[in-house]
């Protein structure tokens, strides 16, 4: 097959050439590029010639692997490549890497698809299904999937070699015909500031205040199902889980840290996006250096306001949140009652402690038009 070019708007794909291989040598020294890929490091300017040269030309002629250069039509400039593998009986692989300057102004998103239309296209290949995978935490190139409608299927634990080391995936597929746009909400997860307390995004750094606090009697009697012990591996599995959710569309998980910072003094999250219609249930621990300075009370009145502000205004927009506490929990239930929730139920027998006792779960839930404290 010869090389030819595939014209989007703003946006112009064809082969790289031996002028290109200079900037492709630059622009693989990015340390996110060598962190998410398979190439080699260092990247040489060796290295660059081989891939024009020979490997570009070699996937053109056998029709098995086309790359194109990502370029401006103005100018020709090369600013990352994208690439489609054939893998038989109608399906390919796409893959993609971008220059750090280019990064968020949605020209990879406008690539994958461009190479998707010709992909499926009758007087192209005619593929039925592409598929996708990223290296788990490569959260760039998983956003470019999404907002181009692949369906995240999961995870392959040892998907990828890189560089002799065997990375867990994720896999994600795009069939013929299917809108190349997002099917579900990725949900920001903004920081919602109060005077006691603030809620933000989960860092990795809040691994050490996740063990602590999931280690300690208390938590771990009312939250039955917690592993006990409670280790350092599992905090940073739970930690990436947050993320997940909000890019599943699943929910929205908090950590919580005083005003001027510092590691996590607790979790509070809205959760079942997708199954509750139109609400979400919400759910919290606390760190026990922080209780009794009323770090929950405030942290759960952020919430509910995020959760009942119109999307207009940067909420979600929802009209109930529901809430529970297992019988004894007297902490617990002073928050909610403290934050408006009225009772509308109990669950019998609904929720198993540490030791494998089992409570009833007593039920409140909030309207978006009820009175708030």
């Amino acid at each position: 097959m010869q090389p030819f070019e595939l014209r989007g708007e703003r946006l112009l794909l064809a082969v790289p050439v031996a002028a290109d291989i200079d900037r492709i040598t630059e622009l693989c020294q990015d340390p996110e590029i060598q962190r998410w890929t398979t190439l080699p490091s260092p990247y040489s300017h060796e290295h660059a010639k081989s891939f024009v040269e020979d490997s570009v030309r070699h996937g053109w002629e056998t029709e098995q692997d086309l790359v194109w250069a990502i370029r401006s039509p103005e100018d020709r400039r090369v600013h990352g490549m994208i690439g489609l593998r054939s893998r038989g009986d109608g399906t390919a692989e796409i893959g993609y890497w971008v220059a750090p300057e280019s990064r968020g102004d949605r020209l990879v998103s406008r690539a994958v698809r461009l190479v998707a239309e010709y992909a499926f296209a009758d007087v192209g290949p005619g593929l039925t299904h592409l598929h996708w995978r990223a290296v788990v935490g490569n959260w760039a190139s998983r956003r470019v999937a999404w907002a181009c409608g692949f369906r995240i299927e999961g995870k392959v634990r040892g998907g990828i070699a890189q560089r002799g080391i065997r990375r867990d995936t994720w896999v994600g597929t795009l069939a013929a015909g299917e809108p190349m746009r997002p099917l579900l909400p990725w949900l920001d997860v903004p920081t919602l500031a109060g005077t006691r307390v603030a809620l933000r995004r989960f860092a990795e750094s809040d691994a050490a205040a996740v063990v602590e606090a999931c280690n300690d009697p208390v938590t771990q009697h009312w939250l039955g199902g917690l592993p006990s012990p409670y280790t350092r591996e599992i905090a940073r599995a739970y930690i990436r889980d947050r993320e997940e959710e909000a890019a599943a569309g699943r929910g929205i998980h908090w950590a919580a840290a005083l005003p001027e910072g510092g590691p996590a003094i607790g979790a509070f999250s809205l959760m079942g996006l997708l199954t509750h219609d139109g609400g979400a249930e919400i759910g919290y621990w606390v760190h026990p250096d922080a209780r009794g300075h009323g770090v929950a009370t405030e942290a759960v009145g952020l919430m509910v306001r995020h959760a009942f502000a119109p999307a207009s205004a940067g909420g979600l927009g929802l009209r109930r949140l529901v809430i529970a506490h297992v019988t004894g929990n007297d902490a617990s239930r002073k928050v909610i009652e403290r934050a408006g929730f009225r009772p509308f139920g109990v669950e019998r027998a609904g929720e198993r402690i540490r030791g494998g006792v089992v409570l009833d779960l007593h039920w409140y839930d909030l309207l978006s038009d009820d009175p708030r404290p």
